[in-house]
């Protein structure tokens, strides 16, 4: 159990897979504020459904088939025909939140087929490719949201016309990274 809790732990924060590995940065730059907590609660969806329906796929279909070779043709249009009943289901779900336009968004999205890859790569069971699937996505939530505020919070300030927009939203995510890297110590193994 406490591996599982660590996996998770260490998914959301010290392997961030948007700050540590740059998978999933797309939707961080086209989101808008209004769309944040849709974009971070549908993404962490499909890559929990993604993650386990790959997993099971890989382990129960391709593995006995001896089709490993397979697994990025599998999984990718795996987590493209997801996405869909997943938004209808949410927005029938949580009719407050604003679903609508988050296709492109989550289509994307490369964290959510490297994770997939990458469970079948560490192939280690259910449990913790759960773990690790639900500690992904609500570490994209978290830096998603730190994102958002870090750019609302730029917006009404002076900065040198250098440095307006992208810049200084690439020297934000710069400075968030760096912050995620001070967890580094939190668990030692």
């Amino acid at each position: 159990m406490t591996e599982l809790v660590l996996t998770l732990i260490s998914a959301a924060l010290l392997n961030n897979f948007v700050l540590h590995w740059p998978l999933g940065v797309d939707p961080l730059l086209a989101g808008g504020r209004r769309q944040v907590h849709a974009l971070g609660l549908a993404t962490l969806c499909l890559m929990l459904i993604v993650g386990v329906i790959g997993q099971l796929i890989w382990h129960w279909l391709l593995v006995p088939l001896q089709l490993q070779g397979l697994r990025l043709f599998v999984f990718l249009p795996l987590s493209v025909l997801l996405i869909a009943p997943l938004l209808k289901g949410l927005t029938r779900w949580l009719p407050g939140l604003p679903f609508d336009g988050l296709w492109p968004l989550l289509l994307g999205n490369a964290g959510v087929l490297g994770l997939a890859l990458i469970n079948a790569q560490n192939d280690q069971g259910l449990l913790h490719t759960t773990a690790l699937n639900l500690g992904a996505g609500l570490g994209f939530w978290i830096v998603l949201s730190l994102f958002s505020d870090l750019r609302e919070r730029t917006a009404g300030n002076d900065i040198p016309l250098p440095f307006r927009g992208l810049p200084i939203d690439l020297i934000g995510a710069g400075l968030i990274a760096v912050i995620f890297l001070g967890f580094s110590g939190l668990i030692k193994t």
